[in-house]
């Protein structure tokens, strides 16, 4: 997993310009009965306007301390209930099963292996009440964009250079300001075999925020996948349990933030 707590420092001038997801999970939450949990929450970034546009309390996970204090005084300062706590999505257990859990800013990229992100899924999948959902996006890998960005030193949002790894699936961003932090991008076929393996199916695949089909020029992956109700013999087994309060954080740095425009 990747994530520089310097890069804490930046992270509000570095997503300033991401907004277009923000409707996307706020109409999710809006339709959704019971808990709302964001995976990487960050600094709170979509989850005040979630817990604003519906009134109610939202539980946020991620594993920088750094972010998470941006979190709670911007939180104080909007006047919404965030639960905020420190733990890693790997390990993801709730006290009370999940109506809707989301991942924006394309977090789980953050994951840099497979099994990361099959253990993932697998918690989010026994963290959710029958029929809850589980959303997220990722960019999809496009080679000309590669080549036009690699090693190429850009001064917006904030300086930095992206460095591609093909062998490695990885895309390292380099700000100008010493702080590092790593992407490993997915096929749509990893992604619907991460779904399968966790006992999730796919309810939508869009191709854009406002709700584009998924075509050969997309750019970016809006999966929506949802536990299967009672009745359905592909409902998974585990059993959720009750997560401890006090800050639980991996060994590694965390996956909090996928969040390069234009990757």
């Amino acid at each position: 997993m990747s994530w520089d707590e310097a890069f804490a420092r930046q992270y509000e001038a570095w997503a300033a310009g991401m907004t277009a997801d923000i409707g996307f999970y706020v109409e999710l939450a809006r339709a959704t009965d019971g808990p709302l949990v964001e995976l990487a929450v960050g600094t709170g970034r979509v989850a005040i306007p979630v817990a604003q546009a519906t009134g109610r309390r939202v539980i946020g996970i991620d594993s920088s301390p750094a972010m998470l204090a941006q979190a709670r005084a911007r939180a104080a300062e909007a006047g919404v209930d965030l639960d905020l706590r420190e733990g890693d999505l790997r390990d993801l257990t709730l006290e009370q099963p999940a109506g809707l859990i989301y991942c924006p800013f394309r977090s789980l990229l953050h994951l840099p292996t497979w099994a990361d992100r099959r253990r993932t899924f697998q918690r989010v999948a026994a963290s959710l009440q029958p029929a809850g959902r589980f959303a997220w996006n990722a960019f999809a890998f496009d080679h000309r964009i590669a080549c036009r960005l690699d090693g190429a030193h850009q001064e917006h949002p904030v300086p930095h250079t992206i460095r591609y790894s093909i062998g490695d699936n990885r895309i390292d961003i380099l700000l100008d300001a010493d702080a590092k932090s790593s992407l490993w991008w997915a096929t749509k076929n990893e992604w619907l075999g991460l779904i399968d393996v966790a006992g999730l199916e796919l309810e939508d695949l869009y191709g854009g925020f406002a709700g584009e089909p998924l075509a050969d020029d997309s750019h970016e992956y809006l999966f929506i996948a949802r536990r299967p109700p009672l009745d359905d013999p592909r409902r998974p087994s585990t059993t959720v349990v009750a997560v401890a309060r006090s800050p639980t954080v991996a060994a590694t740095q965390a996956a909090t933030r996928g969040r390069a425009d234009g990757l």
